[in-house]
């Protein structure tokens, strides 16, 4: 893992913490002496704003600052006027050393070095032995300068001018290493600092810990959807921490579990497949039985019975004993051929009976098997009729495709009713050979005739001799077909039914 989670908070809080101290101390070097300097120019010209108002007060009883100052005091009551009040205040509070000169009397007022400061607010006034300023605010009767004062070695706040009256000449000093107020301002604009830089670091965690947290949230909703057996969902994270790790793991659980649960479903399915053929199996071979117990009962019934008659002296006659005789003739021959075509249909079924494909001419095939059935289609009292579209060859078994069209042509002839016709049509397209089988007659009900192709299967439920036949010759039809791997089907059509195959048509090679 190159990033864990615990290096990464570690980083963090590190970082953030470092951050903080560098902006603190960024902060401090930068901002601190200007935010310094313009807090004590506002004192000045609070300072300049509250003394101006003391000098109006004198001015409106009459008196010049230096008179007002003097006769507002009351040492007996130790009483403060406001000019006493305002000279301590500004003193104790500001530290703030100034003097006042009444320019009519020259009187002064101070709470320093009369002399020192008398002098120096006149060298400002008359411009003599001006020490290095820097002005800082200009105003129209006083300015406000940060000087050097070489004696010292230190830099003070001057304010210097006339006050409102224009006779009270000025000069108020703040030293700018004050301890006390240096503390109490550093600490504030500490205070503004420490706010900006908690809220900028609060956003700063929030962002980090949400591109954390999203991960977990991620696999956390990948665990919902894996409960719910949703293997497609998952984890897309790039991380390469412990969550990445688990991202991908909880990746391969999911195609583990999707692999194992699609076998399980695989073989639940094939299981199901397996229970439901053989019961299938089992029906079929219950029905199988069922319906050649049910063909061969009436031809052994009828053997029996006429043999029993011949045995009893029944027919002595020769015409009757030559009728019971052909009876059972019939009825044994009808049984032969029951059972040929169930061992030929197994035979096609299982594959024993393989197709030996060769190109003959279809159409002429129908023919043959026309003038062959020629006595039959008599007896049926039939029509048969071929829309010869020339010579179709094909490529496939012709003795099954010969035993194909003859089964359609026994069930029709089986089937007909109405006009009593039959219509043969055999025609081509190029790549396939059509062939129907169309009579006249009754349509057969749509339900029936999926079921058309079934062993044993007749649309007369009881089974009846009415129409002949055994229901095996459509079996043996759909077996030939699959087979040759083409199709057949049946379908309603006015007036009768008629049915059809495919096969593929015979293509010269060069």
């Amino acid at each position: 893992m190159k990033h864990s989670i615990k290096a990464r908070f570690a980083m963090i809080f590190v970082c953030l913490m470092a951050f903080v101290l560098v902006s603190t101390w960024c902060a401090n070097t930068l901002f601190l002496e200007s935010f310094y300097t313009r807090d004590k120019v506002r004192i000045m010209e609070n300072a300049y704003a509250e003394i101006d108002s003391v000098i109006a007060q004198a001015n409106a009883s009459g008196k010049g600052i230096v008179e007002y100052y003097q006769d507002s005091y009351d040492p007996d009551f130790n009483h403060e006027g406001p000019a006493q009040k305002m000279f301590r205040v500004m003193g104790e509070k500001y530290n703030l050393t100034m003097v006042l000169i009444d320019s009519t009397t020259d009187g002064a007022l101070t709470n320093g070095d009369r002399q020192f400061l008398k002098n120096r607010v006149e060298a400002y006034i008359f411009g003599k032995d001006m020490p290095d300023t820097d002005i800082l605010k200009k105003h129209d009767n006083y300015i406000v300068q940060k000087t050097y004062d070489k004696r010292s070695d230190s830099y003070y706040l001057e304010s210097w001018g006339y006050f409102s009256d224009n006779k009270t000449i000025f000069l108020l000093s703040i030293p700018l290493a004050s301890i006390r107020d240096s503390v109490a301002l550093s600490n504030r604009f500490l205070a503004y600092v420490g706010v900006a830089a908690l809220f900028v670091g609060s956003i700063f965690i929030y962002l980090t810990t949400k591109r954390i947290t999203s991960p977990i949230l991620q696999l956390a909703n990948l665990s919902e959807k894996m409960s719910a057996l949703d293997f497609e969902a998952k984890y897309t994270g790039r991380e390469e921490d412990e969550i990445g790790v688990l991202g991908n793991s909880m990746n391969k659980l999911s195609d583990t579990l999707k692999d194992a649960i699609g076998q399980l479903r695989t073989a639940n399915e094939e299981l199901q497949r397996d229970i439901e053929e053989k019961v299938k199996v089992d029906e079929m071979r219950k029905d199988f039985i069922a319906n050649v117990s049910h063909e061969l009962k009436t031809p052994i019934a009828l053997i029996q019975g006429y043999a029993e008659g011949l045995t009893e002296g029944m027919a002595e006659e020769p015409e009757s004993r030559d009728y019971y005789c052909e009876v059972i003739m019939d009825e044994a021959n009808k049984m032969n051929k029951m059972v040929r075509q169930l061992l030929n249909l197994t035979a096609i079924e299982f594959g024993n009976d393989a197709l030996r494909r060769e190109r003959f001419d279809l159409t002429e095939l129908i023919r043959g098997i026309m003038n062959s059935a020629g006595i039959l289609i008599q007896q049926k009292e039939a029509e048969v009729k071929l829309k010869d579209c020339g010579p179709i060859f094909v490529y496939a078994d012709e003795f099954k495709i010969e035993e194909v069209i003859t089964n359609y042509l026994n069930n029709a002839l089986n089937h007909l009713a109405g006009e009593r016709k039959i219509v043969i049509t055999a025609e081509e397209n190029g790549k396939e050979a059509l062939v129907t089988v169309f009579n006249t007659g009754q349509n057969i009900p749509e339900e029936d005739l999926p079921n058309l192709w079934t062993k044993f299967f007749k649309v007369d439920k009881a089974h009846t001799r009415e129409y002949g036949g055994s229901g095996i010759g459509l079996s043996i039809v759909k077996a030939i077909m699959d087979s040759h791997r083409k199709a057949c089907g049946v379908r309603n059509v006015k007036g009768g039914v008629e049915f059809w195959f495919t096969l593929d048509c015979y293509k010269e090679t060069s």
